[in-house]
């Protein structure tokens, strides 16, 4: 999204990015190819610069409970153990893996096979340098989602192809008098057997859905409660985003505020800071790894994934959650992106709001939700003999230093940020022939993106564009993430959706370069999925079959 203005006083926002550049270098060809590429280039910058399982202890118990309300809240409220339960289960409640499609389709190793997994780190000798090791490549082992279009990857995709739209007329509060009343709004959400059914009525949305997603990530990888049990819980971490936060947490305790600071939820802090997401995620896990949130607005998701790769290619990690959650569809949310004029006014044909790179499209989509992948070494994978739906290639970061809600008028910043990517991961352009666009349906933000990919990718003939926003809306700080499991998904099934309401392209828009109304077949040979945010933040990160 680009050309708004800001007007919200709570978080970050949006942004479309834009671009025009020159490709100049020319790279060897092969997706083969590129993991000797991004070994060799680590190397060079080396030498230049020199399964739910319950809490760990009561640890969370005595942080919840230092959080004591006045005697007014319990007026108001029901008794703190709301939190935890009368029978002390898990604050989360109870994984149901069987419940899990993907489980039983990817449990699938020989009986009696070992997981040669450590259960504990070795210690390492004071003063003992670390032996060299190879690179070590990333994996994606698992996913999760929580969208407008449904809360399993299958389901998810499969809609996606079909064309369908979860765009519809916001239904949780009245906005009657905003000039906006249409969102990617979920309608139906259910936390049993993945939270607790007391703490869900007290959490801000964006942590129920980051944290159901979260462990549905796990369910899909396989990741049983005997897997748990075995792997190194210091070498696992979390590491999810959100763009906005826990707005309603936030609004609702500055609504009590205007009665009494006595009558506010001792919770309202945690659950409406960023971090806290993943950190109760953790808990619940017993994962002590690299643990905290990146918010880069809409960039967050993209963030988030890189440096969980990160984490791992450096050995600081075999296992990483992430992703982005995030659940703005309240009045304050939707009335700060109205202030901003950035908001399709479609009001009367709600499925036809979104619709990138036509020529009449009138604004963004609000959507939400929470993406989430689960990364893994892929020797730690294939030891416990899950299923690899792709590898993570790697990714880049930029900022375009010009606006904080504008776009470089020449581009520079996500052609930048492109090229990066592409050197840092080893992949020529050539061989990119998929790309998930951030693309979100504005008048200025598809046109620049598009030129950027032009200029880019341009002169292969193969490249293929779409937006899954077109069906969902934006889901701001989640969106990078569930179009990723989107990106993962084409991988797999050999089949990227449609492009919906594209009906009127821009006149500079090659129709060829973008997937028309109907699912296309497709053998992926390297995926880039784009997503921008307001402050400049650019970013790339690629995907292809794991070979």
């Amino acid at each position: 999204m680009a050309g708004a203005c800001v007007a919200s006083p709570l978080c970050t926002w949006l942004v479309a990015a834009c671009v025009t550049g020159a490709w100049d270098k020319e790279r060897p060809k092969g997706v083969q190819w590129a993991r000797k590429r991004r070994a060799a280039v680590r190397r060079g910058r080396e030498s230049s610069k020199g399964l739910i399982s319950a809490f760990y202890g009561s640890g969370i118990q005595g942080l919840m409970s230092s959080f004591e309300p006045c005697p007014e809240f319990y007026s108001s409220s029901r008794n703190a153990s709301v939190f935890f339960g009368e029978n002390g289960f898990s604050l989360f409640g109870a994984w149901k893996p069987e419940n899990s499609r993907s489980q039983r389709r990817t449990a699938r190793s020989p009986a009696g096979q070992a997981m040669a997994v450590a259960v504990t780190p070795a210690k390492e000798v004071a003063g003992k340098k670390r032996t060299p090791t190879k690179q070590r490549r990333v994996v994606v082992t698992g996913m999760g989602v929580v969208s407008p279009l449904g809360h399993d990857p299958d389901v998810f995709y499969d809609n996606l192809l079909d064309g369908a739209s979860g765009i519809s007329e916001i239904e949780t509060f009245d906005c009657a008098s905003y000039p906006t009343r249409i969102a990617g709004e979920i309608k139906s959400f259910s936390t049993d057997g993945w939270v607790a059914p007391k703490l869900s009525k007290r959490m801000d949305k964006f942590m129920l859905y980051l944290l159901t997603a979260g462990k549905k990530a796990l369910a899909y990888g396989g990741v049983t409660e005997e897997v748990m049990s075995q792997v190194d819980k210091t070498k696992c971490g979390v590491l999810i985003g959100s763009a906005m936060g826990g707005m309603k947490v936030f609004n609702d305790a500055i609504e009590a505020l205007r009665v009494s600071y006595k009558k506010m939820n001792p919770f309202c802090v945690p659950f409406a800071t960023t971090n806290m997401g993943s950190a109760m995620l953790a808990m619940d896990l017993g994962w002590m790894g690299p643990n905290y949130s990146i918010s880069t607005a809409c960039a967050t998701s993209n963030f988030c994934i890189l440096n969980a790769a990160n984490h791992i290619i450096r050995g600081e990690a075999n296992m990483m959650l992430c992703g982005g959650s995030d659940a703005a569809i309240i009045p304050i949310g939707l009335g700060g992106f109205v202030a901003c004029r950035a908001l399709s006014q479609r009001n009367n044909d709600p499925t036809k709001a979104s619709r990138p790179w036509d020529i009449d499209r009138d604004g963004f989509v609000m959507g939400e939700g929470a993406g989430v992948l689960l990364l893994e070494e892929l020797e730690h994978a294939k030891q416990r003999g899950a299923k690899i739906y792709a590898e993570f290639l790697g990714g880049s970061f930029t900022c375009d230093a010009y606006h904080m809600t504008e776009p470089h008028p020449e581009g520079t910043g996500i052609v930048l940020c492109i090229e990066k990517a592409l050197l840092e991961s080893g992949v020529a352009r050539e061989d990119v022939n998929y790309v998930n666009a951030h693309a979100t349906s504005t008048l200025s933000g598809d046109l620049k993106e598009y030129q950027a990919l032009i200029r880019c990718f341009g002169q292969n003939p193969e490249l293929h564009v779409n937006s899954t926003k077109s069906m969902i809306g934006h889901l701001l700080g989640a969106a990078g993430a569930v179009e990723a499991v989107a990106t993962v998904m084409a991988i797999q099934t050999g089949w990227v959706h449609p492009n919906v309401n594209l009906e009127n392209p821009e006149k500079s828009v090659d129709v060829k370069v973008l997937v028309g109304s109907r699912k296309k077949r497709l053998d992926v040979k390297a995926a880039l999925s784009n997503s921008f945010g307001f402050g400049g933040h650019n970013s790339s990160i690629l995907f292809a079959p794991y070979k």
